[in-house]
């Protein structure tokens, strides 16, 4: 098969959507949707995983993942109800993660995956090497209501980086996608949240939401078809430069 059929057919690709949101039909969960759609596009099979649904904690130090000899081959030890969402995210070829930002970070459930996620496969004999044996390639969907202008004042742009470094464990390509100023409630009549501005908010939702759903349709079909890709030309794994889409 040419590198041009390659790219244009990901069916024997692998996309899954990681929701950190407790929320499975709001922002966060609508645009991992429009990703897997863009996936989905270029042949590849998909799925979403809602991360409240399941029974698990973080990483518990048991460091089963780091004693000579183990046999976790980069999946995390302990047995629980995040296991075969770890399994099924190492083994994909296209990995999308979803958050709202609370209080300047993901939420506690997706922290929590990707310390069990990631760390099993970081080495404590050489320092920022990483054991991963195969490649995914990654996209991060950050939803919030910080307007975009303001993502440098409250250091989010520090928090995007941060993730899409750590991310470099999985040796694959990454890009984010930032939606600003989402809607939150259903009705803001029934809520104390005097400080927002609720038309302003209503008309975002009608314009630049669409506009963030296709640039999620988007990154996730350029993500299979970038991974598409590199199979094909079988080249050796390496350190991909970040890419920033922001989504607002």
């Amino acid at each position: 098969m040419s590198i041009s059929e390659t790219i244009a057919n990901g069916k024997n690709m692998t996309a899954v959507a990681v929701n950190g949101s407790p929320r499975k039909d709001w922002n966060t969960a609508t645009l991992l949707r429009h990703a897997l759609e863009g996936a989905k596009s270029k042949g590849a099979r998909t799925k979403l995983i809602h991360l409240y649904d399941l029974d698990y904690k973080g990483c518990r130090s048991c460091f089963s993942c780091k004693r000579k000899g183990n046999t976790c081959g980069g999946l995390c030890a302990v047995h629980d109800g995040l296991r075969d969402a770890l399994q099924e995210a190492l083994g994909s070829d296209v990995l999308l993660l979803g958050s709202p930002i609370y209080f300047d970070d993901v939420t506690g459930e997706m922290r929590s995956f990707l310390e069990r996620l990631l760390f099993p496969n970081i080495s404590y004999d050489e320092f920022g090497v990483s054991t991963f044996s195969r490649r995914v390639s990654c996209g991060f969907i950050f939803t919030m209501n910080c307007p975009e202008d303001n993502m440098e004042l409250v250091h989010y742009d520090v928090l995007f980086e941060r993730h899409v470094r750590v991310l470099e464990i999985l040796k694959g390509e990454t890009e984010i996608l930032t939606s600003h100023e989402t809607w939150q409630f259903a009705d803001y009549s029934a809520v104390n949240a005097a400080m927002f501005d609720v038309a302003a908010k209503a008309r975002r939702r009608e314009e630049q939401f669409p506009v963030d759903c296709r640039k999620a349709f988007e990154m996730g079909s350029r993500l299979v078809e970038g991974r598409a890709l590199s199979r094909s030309t079988a080249g050796s794994p390496g350190r991909s430069a970040p890419r920033h889409r922001p989504g607002g």
